[in-house]
Formats: structure tokens, sequence, C-alpha cells
């Protein structure tokens, strides 16, 4: 049996050849290689904003000195979900990362539910870093500069500066976002080499490492918190078409950043024990938050290191904000070009190559939804960033939950290199403890919001997600009876040459000769 061809746009759909500016000829290929996409994947982590702002509320809010082997744990549950993941990455090669995944291995409709979640999720996490950028900007300023402006005009700042690298070559972006990375974790690496040549009470501790400390009081806070400081890691998927090595770079890519993120934030959130003593890390972050970071550069490096670090911290998040809006462009470039959104998304740049229409879709967003809650006069921080991130939260993990039951179902009857570990037992494994983690996050979310916040919004955000893969499952019910030449290209990508529509050939279909393919 044939496999089904991917749908053609209605006639007047598709934009003219002749067109000088536009395309829908698809994203640029061979741009990206792994170290591109370990810059992407571990900027929309944003170490420094992690340290600053994610390590010193986790110890605030939960209490619990072990915290920071948490973060190898998580890393640990990722690891197990990347090899699943990594082994689909060779055969599966589309904008929509996730989204095709989980319609190649749990279902078209399920696909459509995957690429819902996936946008709400980044949606959230982007937007919402528009209120920690606008508000630390506003902070950095008035103290250095005397310029005291509203938040809101620095995120419309940060907002026209993202948008024009949005719509230029990606491989420009990951420069940009490489050396912001590169400069962030030399700061965090000096404060982390401060602290431990500066421990409290003159001796190197332990105790922030213990895991008689970790599996204690504030443990599920821990929990939710170290998985909102990952948010990010999994974006290698999305620039699959893009890379020169599809069936080898994204598994790379995502190895090396679960790696790395996992024991830098470690391996930094216990410096901070050692320089506080741990026993006092909850209440000198309570007190301090990122002035426990900033201060102590400031006390043992100089004031001008410090201030490096503060700029640096602002483009920390910067370059976070970047990585996702080029995620979530690139989403809905991949539903656009399958008609499961309208295809004007799918539209392209002749001359970078970009998606241009989904960039703008998802400039447009932002600015009203931050704009939204200036005029309703909603804290940047309290309200826009830690509401948002939260749900972005939750979306991600069930994101992944669903990613990793997918890849089970993908080599189901497939035949291929791939050990039984790959195929099944890990992708099995992932998703029972990604489930798991999904589970004690949705129990512990509140871990994640002020104290005062409204009781019925510690279960309205978590729902975000949730509600927007119902919706998404619904929507791709309807796409089925409705416009089945449409169903039956989910998922897939419009290339010549595949083994399959959105797959990569077989590696065994690589020792076949090609006029036997």
């Amino acid at each position: 049996m044939d496999p089904p061809k991917p749908p053609t746009p209605p006639p007047g759909e598709a934009l003219s050849s002749s067109d000088p500016f536009f395309s829908d000829g698809g994203l640029r290929r061979g741009r990206l290689g792994t170290a591109h996409l370990v810059f992407f994947t571990v900027a929309a982590s944003a170490p420094l904003t992690v340290l600053g702002g994610g390590v010193t509320t986790m110890y605030a809010v939960s209490g619990n000195v072990g915290a920071a082997l948490g973060y190898v744990l998580l890393a640990a549950v990722l690891a197990v979900f990347t090899t699943g993941y990594a082994a689909m990455s060779r055969y599966v090669a589309n904008a929509g990362a996730f989204y095709a995944y989980i319609a190649n291995g749990l279902g078209r409709a399920g696909g459509v539910a995957g690429s819902a979640v996936a946008l709400a999720a980044y949606n959230a996490i982007q937007i919402g870093l528009y209120g920690l950028l606008g508000s630390i900007l506003s902070d950095y300023m008035s103290g250095k500069l005397g310029l005291d402006l509203a938040w809101w005009l620095w995120a419309l700042l940060a907002w026209a500066f993202i948008g024009i690298l949005g719509v230029l070559r990606v491989d420009l972006n990951a420069t940009v976002l490489a050396v912001l990375l590169v400069l962030e974790c030399l700061v965090v690496l000096v404060f982390d080499l401060v602290a431990f040549a500066h421990p409290a009470g003159g001796s190197i501790t332990t105790d922030g490492i213990s895991p008689g400390h970790l599996f204690g009081a504030g443990f599920g806070a821990v929990l939710a918190f170290t998985i909102a400081c990952f948010t990010g890691f999994e974006s290698g998927a999305i620039y699959s078409e893009e890379v020169k090595d599809p069936r080898r770079t994204v598994a790379r890519a995502t190895y090396v950043a679960v790696a790395f993120t996992g024991l830098f934030y470690a391996v930094s959130a216990w410096a901070l024990t050692v320089l506080t003593g741990p026993e006092n890390a909850p209440q000198a972050s309570a007190e301090a938050g990122p002035g426990v970071i900033f201060g102590a550069l400031e006390q043992y490096s100089g004031a001008v290191l410090a201030d490096i670090a503060n700029v640096l911290f602002i483009t920390s998040v910067l370059a976070a904000l970047l990585s996702f809006h080029n995620g979530v462009a690139r989403y809905l470039f991949a539903l656009g070009r399958e008609q499961v959104l309208p295809r004007f998304l799918s539209v392209t740049s002749k001359r970078s190559g970009a998606p241009v229409a989904g960039s703008l879709v998802q400039s447009a967003l932002a600015v009203a939804v931050f704009l939204a809650f200036a005029a309703t006069g909603r804290d940047p921080v309290i309200d826009l960033f830690t509401w948002l991130s939260g749900a972005a939260a939750v979306g991600v993990v069930l994101l992944m939950t669903l990613t990793s039951a997918a890849v089970v179902g993908f080599f189901r009857g497939r035949t291929g290199p791939e050990t039984a570990w790959q195929r099944s037992i890990a992708p099995a494994i992932g998703t029972a403890l990604l489930a798991a983690v999904l589970l004690v996050l949705l129990l512990n979310f509140d871990a994640l919001l002020a104290p005062d916040t409204a009781g019925y919004l510690k279960w309205l955000l978590p729902a975000i997600p949730v509600a927007a893969g119902v919706l998404g499952l619904l929507w791709g019910t309807v796409i089925r009876a409705r416009r089945p030449e449409v169903y039956r290209g989910i998922g897939q990508v419009n290339e010549e040459g595949l083994h399959e529509p959105g797959l990569h050939p077989s590696p065994e279909s690589d020792r076949t000769p090609a006029s036997h393919r």
C-alpha cells in the first residue's frame, strides 16, 4: 500500500514563486549543526536566570537544603526519556517536533492534541518572560542610569528586538544565543568558584547534595521548580528540518543539553549552600533572592564583574525569549503547512528561510497579552511571569509524557537497528517516570505561585495546557471527519526522497541503491 500523499494546497493559497520576499517553499536546510542546537536548547533554559531566580526561589519556598540533587535526579529521568526520543528522531524530521512524534506514534488526532499543548506551553513561557525581563530591566536602568520607565515599555523594546531576530536567518539567531550563553555560563562558573573558595564556616560541606536531605520536607516543591528550570531542553527537534544531519544532530544535542544543564545547575545550587551554609540557604534566598548571587560576586570579585553579571542576567532572559519565540514560530509553520491551522502560517522568507508568518503571529499574541497585564495593573513577575511559567511547566511535562508513549507506539512492528531498550523499555519507563513527575507537579503547583495568589488560579493555570490538549484532540477529530485528505498528511512533510512522508529513510535503507528504493 502506498503511503499517503501530503495534502495539496487549495488553489490560490500558495504564494507565487515570483513574490520577491515571501515563499511557502519551506525552511532553509543545512544551516544548523549540533553546537547550534545545543545553544538553542540550553539558552531556552537560561542558566544565569535559573541560578539567580529559579534556584534561590526554590530554596526560599521549599526550605529543602538538599535541593541541588533534585537537578541530578530529574536529569536522570530526562535521560531515560531522551533514549527513546533520540531513537525516534532518526526517523522523524518535522518543525512541529513533538506534534509529529505523537502523530506518528499515537495517531494523527493525538498529534493535533500534542500541538495544542505545545503551543499553549511555549507561548505561555515566552510571554511570561516579557514580564520578568521588563521588571529587571526597569529596576536596573532606574538604579544605574536613573531612567525610570514602566516595565512594559522595556518589554516593548525587547519585543521589537525579538521580532526582528525572529525573521532573520536561524544561524544568525544561534550565533547571538551562543555569545550570550557562553558569557552567562562564565559568570555562573565564577560564582561557583567564589562559593567554593569562601565556604561558610571555612569548609566545604556536602549536605547540599545529600539524598537524605533531598527526600524530606519540601521534596514536591523541589521537583516542581526543577522541572520548570529544565523547560526548553527538549526543543532541539523543532529545528530538525534545518540541521545538516537530521538523523544524528537532534539526538546528540539533546543528550548534551540534558547532561550539561543537569550537572551545571546541580553544582551551582550546591555552591550556593556552600557559600551561605546549608542551614542558611533558605533564609538567605528568601531575604535577598538574586542578591545572594550578585552580592557574592561583588564582595569577592569586584563591582565591575557584578555589574557585568547583572547585564548578563538580563541578556539571559533575552536569549530564552528568542529561543522560545523561534520554537513557537516553527510549530505554527508546521501546522500551517499541513493545513491543521490556516495555510498562511507556512509563509517563510525567501531571503532568510525563517517562518515569517509564524513569527509575526507569535509576536502579535505576546504583545497583546503582556500589554493586557500591564493595563490591568498586574505585577510583571508575581503575576505575569509566575502564572504563565507554571502553566508552561505543566504543559511541557505533559507533552514529554505523550511523546515518550508515542515512541513505544512508533516502533511497534517497525524493523530497524534499535535495541529493545531504545524501542520499548526506556520509552515505557520514561513515560511512567514523567507521568509521576507530572502528578507531583500538579499536587505541588501552588509552590510555584505567590502565597497570596487566588485559590482558583492554583487549578485554573495548570488546566490551561490540559484544556488546550482536549480542544486539539477535538479539532483533530473534526479534521478527520471533514477533511480526510488533510488528516492523512498530519505529522508529515512535503519533501521528495524520504522513506515515508515526514520520516527519514530507515538506517538499513541507507545501504539500498537509490534505484531500488
